[in-house]
């Protein structure tokens, strides 16, 4: 498995970012994907989740209306657009194959994209 995400930055509050992240070395059409995030001295948290054909989405309370995932089965790659971004959104931004918090927060698969949301 390998993925590798992109797309993060610096940006004031309010302001907006899309994360990608690109798949290989398994069927990733087949697969659930999530991005999970890991603030600061904290743990990591389960964000958002898209089933393998993009029908079925769930979003953490935190992001809900503000966060959009999406995928691209044709090219293996999922997206993360962020949208009213808050100085709690800082945190590495992670992508990984499964769909729920207890399969994506163990361990992270690639480097990550940094988000930092500045007042």
């Amino acid at each position: 498995v390998q993925v590798a995400e992109s797309g993060g930055g610096e940006v004031q509050v309010g302001g907006s970012l899309r994360l990608s992240c690109a798949a290989s070395g398994f069927p990733f059409s087949r697969n659930d994907m999530s991005w999970v995030r890991r603030a600061p001295g904290e743990d990591l948290e389960w964000v958002s989740a898209i089933n393998g054909d993009g029908v079925v989405i769930y979003y953490a309370d935190s992001v809900k209306g503000r966060f959009t995932i999406s995928r691209d089965n044709a090219k293996n790659m999922l997206y993360l657009q962020m949208n009213s971004l808050k100085s709690e959104d800082t945190a590495v931004y992670y992508c990984a194959p499964g769909g729920t918090a207890a399969s994506t927060t163990r361990y992270t698969w690639g480097q990550g994209t940094q988000v930092t949301v500045s007042s």
